[in-house]
């Protein structure tokens, strides 16, 4: 069974990681970013010449090792799901740097026996050089099979303020985006390295009928839809990215970004892969500069 004083209190190393302009180029060609080798505004993430890097790679880059993994926390890892990822960007990420992640657990929180429980994590991510903030994140995940935990000990934090929903009307804006039969395997390198994402015979025993695409990918492509629908791919405007990963995507297949506008500065967003009329991302929120 889970434990809540052990999660709660689990000592997170600090993480350091260096990273190159072609780290940052391989992240984005890891989420298809290049497709269209002639496309000015795809070539910004794909070569040095006018380089920048995109924004979410602060979500990638720098995490820290799956100690959930651990007997000693209690958790059944083969039900955990990654449920939101939610970066405020200080400051634009460096296309090279030494970087350092300082990661917490900020809440775990049990929705109740068959239920399933939930765990937040939030992580400050440093420049080195500078002790400079580049990136405020937070990680929620659902422990499917780890609900009731505090029936015995009577602890629980509050769950996290939910993310709001996409408006009931028509969206203002929308953007495709065709993902690449190979997306995985190039978005693994970045880090990654869960067979879930590469092997077909682990994703048909975890009931998938291929592998799957990373959630932190979608979630990239979000952020890469976001900066061409509403700041004019200007990597430095995008200040926050939040959403709900509700559907995995399967590489190769099109996703359809949803976007609301709510002011200048915010607006709401919803992905769908139209091919299984499916939602694979919601509530999402995008603030921009």
């Amino acid at each position: 069974m889970l434990k809540y004083e052990v999660i709660r209190n689990w000592p997170i190393e600090d993480v350091t990681q260096s990273y190159s302009e072609r780290d940052v180029m391989l992240y984005a060609l890891g989420l298809g970013i290049g497709s269209d080798p002639l496309d000015a505004a795809q070539l910004r993430y794909v070569y040095e010449k006018e380089l920048q890097a995109l924004p979410t790679c602060a979500a990638a880059f720098a995490w820290p090792k799956s100690w959930m993994r651990d007997p000693r926390a209690g958790v059944d890892y083969l039900k955990l799901v990654h449920g939101e990822q939610d970066v405020r960007f200080l400051r634009p990420m460096p296309t090279a740097a030494t970087i350092v992640s300082k990661t917490r657990v900020s809440l775990v929180s049990d929705k109740g026996a068959g239920k399933g429980a939930i765990v937040e994590l939030k992580r400050d991510l440093l420049e080195q050089g500078s002790g400079e903030r580049l990136a405020e994140v937070r990680q929620v995940s659902f422990l499917r099979g780890d609900g009731g935990f505090s029936v015995e000990t009577g602890i629980s934090d509050p769950p996290p303020e939910a993310l709001p929903s996409v408006p009931e009307r028509a969206p203002d804006s929308e953007f495709e985006f065709s993902t690449s039969p190979q997306a995985a395997l190039i978005y693994r390198l970045s880090g990654d390295s869960n067979p879930l994402h590469a092997d077909p015979e682990v994703a048909t025993k975890a009931g998938f009928r291929q592998p799957i695409l990373h959630g932190l990918a979608t979630y990239g492509i979000a952020g890469y839809a976001a900066l061409r629908t509403c700041a004019g791919n200007d990597a430095s405007r995008l200040k926050r990215l939040a959403l709900r990963l509700t559907s995995p995507v399967y590489p190769g297949e099109t996703i359809r970004f949803q976007l609301w506008r709510e002011s200048d500065a915010r607006f709401h967003l919803r992905a769908r892969v139209d091919a299984r009329d499916v939602v694979v991302l919601n509530n999402g929120i995008v603030e921009i500069g």
